[in-house]
C-alpha cells in the first residue's frame, strides 16, 4: 500500500447509549479510491464524517479515538476543525445547491476564505467546473439559479464547489444513488479523474460500482471493520467469511 493519507487509530463513535463504531484501526491510502463497503446501518457513513469532524454536529454523539491527518490528530484540543473541513471535503448523497447562482455556488468557498478579486474567482470557477464535467454545459447561463438544473447537474456543481476550497481529501457518501444512470455514470468518471490529484473515500451499497471504482476496499459490519485490502485482493481472494457472504449477495 502506498503512504496513507489518513491513519485511524482506534477510533471509536456513539450517539448517546448506541455505539455505532468500535475500535477502527486502518490506513486510507493517498492519491487512490477507498470504497467503504457494508450492510445498511452499518456505520459506513458514520465513519465516512468522522473522517473531516462531520460526525460531531449530530446531537448526542461522542467520538473518541484518533484520525491522523498531515501528522495531527484532527479530534485533538485546539485544532481548526474548519481548516480539517476545508482540507477533507464532504459531498453528501444528495446535491443541496446553495439559493444562488451556478457561479455564485463554486464561488461561495473561496469568497468565505477571502478571495475577493473577480478575475481569480472567473478561473477558479470555469477551473472547477471543467473538473465537475459541467462547464460546456452551464458556461452561457452561469448566473442562472443552481435550482434550474438538473438533479445530476446539481451533484456535479455540489462537487465544483467542493473543488473549489482546494480540498486534500474528497468523502463521497452514495452520490451516485440518487441519480440517473447516465449521471451515474459521469460522476464515476470525473472522481477516476481526480484520484490523480486527490485522495477519494466513497461509500457505496453498489458492488458493480465498487468493482469499478476501488484500489482499496474496507469492509464494515456491525460497526466494526471486517477486512481491508487492495480491491483485487478483497473482491477475489476475500479472507473473512463475512466478506465473502456479502461479496456473493447473500445479505445487503
Amino acid at each position: 500500500m502506498c503512504d496513507p493519507v489518513i491513519q485511524i487509530r482506534g477510533l471509536n463513535v456513539a450517539y448517546r447509549d448506541q455505539q455505532v463504531l468500535r475500535d477502527i484501526n486502518v490506513d486510507i491510502p493517498a492519491r487512490q479510491i477507498t470504497v467503504i463497503l457494508g450492510p445498511s446501518g452499518c456505520g459506513k457513513t458514520t465513519f465516512l464524517r468522522s473522517m473531516s469532524r462531520m460526525a460531531e454536529l449530530v446531537e448526542g454523539v461522542r467520538v473518541w479515538g484518533q484520525v491522523i491527518f498531515d501528522g495531527r490528530d484532527i479530534y485533538a484540543p485546539q485544532t481548526d476543525v474548519t481548516g480539517v473541513r476545508k482540507r477533507i471535503g464532504l459531498l453528501a448523497q444528495r446535491p443541496f445547491p446553495l439559493p444562488m447562482s451556478i457561479y455564485d455556488n463554486v464561488a461561495y468557498g473561496p469568497r468565505l476564505h477571502g478571495i475577493r478579486k473577480r478575475a481569480v474567482l472567473d478561473e477558479i470557477v470555469e477551473k472547477q467546473l471543467r473538473a465537475a464535467g459541467l462547464w460546456e454545459e452551464v458556461r452561457d447561463r452561469l448566473h442562472a439559479p443552481a435550482s434550474a438544473l438538473s438533479i445530476g447537474q446539481q451533484q456535479r456543481l455540489c462537487l465544483a464547489r467542493g473543488l473549489a476550497v482546494e480540498p486534500e481529501v474528497l468523502l463521497c457518501d452514495e452520490v451516485t444513488s440518487a441519480l440517473d444512470p447516465l449521471s451515474a455514470q459521469r460522476i464515476e468518471s470525473r472522481l477516476l479523474e481526480l484520484k490523480a490529484d486527490y485522495s477519494i473515500v466513497m461509500v457505496t451499497h453498489v458492488l458493480r460500482q465498487a468493482r469499478r471504482m476501488a484500489d482499496y476496499v474496507l469492509f464494515l459490519y456491525l460497526g466494526e471493520l471486517i477486512e481491508h485490502g487492495p480491491a483485487d485482493e478483497v473482491f477475489n481472494h476475500p479472507r473473512h467469511p463475512k466478506t465473502r457472504a456479502y461479496i456473493a449477495g447473500e445479505f445487503y
